[in-house]
């Protein structure tokens, strides 16, 4: 599994023009689920969202998660974080996971996020989204569980 994780003051998420999701400061989390992801994923995953670090302290330092602050993370499914351009200019997406069960995968993360003690907004799986954020940093964390996040 992979993960794009940014650190936001807000963002909001539409379909068709209608505002699904919003969410104030928090975490806008891509989450691209690849061929052979189970549960252990999920589970390391949702744990890295809820603890990762990377919101100041009154110190100004990176030491606080978005659960610290009563953030909210708005987990959008993407599944071209598996896309592979190292041959010619159009990608691959072989190594992404069939939407069936990456659907369930990806809200098997939304639901062990909540059970960490983080209000999740998600999107809207398989839709073409308008995602419009406001950057806070900016501070982008990549994360792949292949390599044990």
């Amino acid at each position: 599994m992979r993960a794009v994780i940014q650190r936001v003051f807000g963002a909001r998420l539409s379909v068709d023009g209608r505002t699904v999701s919003e969410t104030d400061k928090g975490l806008v989390v891509y989450i691209g689920v690849g061929k052979g992801d189970g549960d252990e994923d999920c589970r390391m995953l949702a744990r890295k969202i809820a603890s990762l670090r990377i919101f100041s302290d009154g110190s100004g330092k990176m030491n606080l998660s978005v659960r610290d602050i009563g953030g909210e993370a708005l987990l959008v499914s993407q599944f071209t974080l598996y896309g592979d351009a190292r041959k010619g200019n159009r990608p691959s997406f072989t190594e992404a996971e069939l939407p069936e069960r990456a659907h369930e995968l990806y809200s098997r993360v939304c639901e062990l996020t909540e059970e960490a003690g983080v209000t999740v907004k998600r999107g809207v799986f398989g839709a073409d989204m308008r995602i419009e954020q406001t950057c806070d940093g900016p501070v982008t964390v990549i994360l792949d569980t292949a390599g044990k996040a």
